[in-house]
């Protein structure tokens, strides 16, 4: 059976998962967490009883950090759903990254580390491209952060041929990007495709045909808040 070893217990990856999605906390969060409890656990038993107390207890934040509740969205035909949770820190028309150059609509919306930090897909349809870039990490509610800053660029088609993005840019205290897509993978919106930790922003690209739904200083939920819209 997939997912399980040759003895037919499950795989650690199988597991972790498993439990994740049993409590509604991604699976980065889960191997986190319990690895903190359990060094801290190892320490106690050392009879380093005071800072193992406190590493058991810092695993809590950690895992809560990771939260990853479910989201439904109530539209996605035409639509353009938020990608992050957050703040929108960014509205403007520029040219879609890479070489196209192609007129596009920004939406940016900023992740505190308050915030779920699971992202989820804009639209259904097929990934093009996966690139990474490496870079600074700075604020990264900063204008110049999605050119500076440690960045992943996702690009998709719809059906209807439309080319949209989305970046996931690391800030100030992210440390590490997490992607889940490959060029060619097949997507439908509002599923979780990666997450930032620790801070971060996420800057969606639209055809210039759609309309922007959402104003400066607006809270959005991932897979639920409609950034984006277009009537046909």
């Amino acid at each position: 059976m997939a997912g399980e070893t040759d003895s037919g217990r499950a795989a650690p990856g199988a597991v972790l998962a498993r439990i994740a999605s049993t409590i509604g906390i991604a699976t980065e969060g889960v191997a986190m967490s319990l690895g903190l409890a359990l060094f801290g656990i190892i320490l106690i038993a050392l009879g380093l009883n005071s800072i193992g107390a406190i590493i058991v207890i810092l695993a809590i934040p950690v895992a809560l950090f990771f939260r990853d509740p479910e989201r439904f969205p109530a539209r996605t035909e035409n639509v353009v759903i938020s990608g992050a949770d957050g703040k929108v820190t960014d509205i403007s028309d520029v040219s879609f990254p890479g070489s196209t150059g192609k007129p596009c609509r920004r939406v940016s919306v900023f992740m505190s580390p308050l915030n779920v930090h699971v992202n989820r897909a804009p639209v259904a349809g097929e990934v093009t491209m996966v690139e990474h870039t490496a870079g600074e990490f700075r604020a990264a509610f900063r204008d110049d952060a999605s050119e500076r800053n440690e960045r992943n660029l996702i690009a998709m088609t719809d059906a209807a041929g439309r080319m949209f993005g989305m970046m996931q840019v690391a800030g100030y205290l992210a440390r590490r990007i997490v992607c889940r897509l490959r060029a060619r993978d097949r997507i439908q919106a509002g599923q979780r495709i990666g997450l930032i930790m620790f801070g971060s922003r996420v800057d969606h690209f639209f055809p210039p045909e759609y309309r922007v739904t959402v104003s400066l200083g607006d809270r959005v939920r991932a897979g639920e808040s409609i950034i984006g819209a277009i009537e046909q």
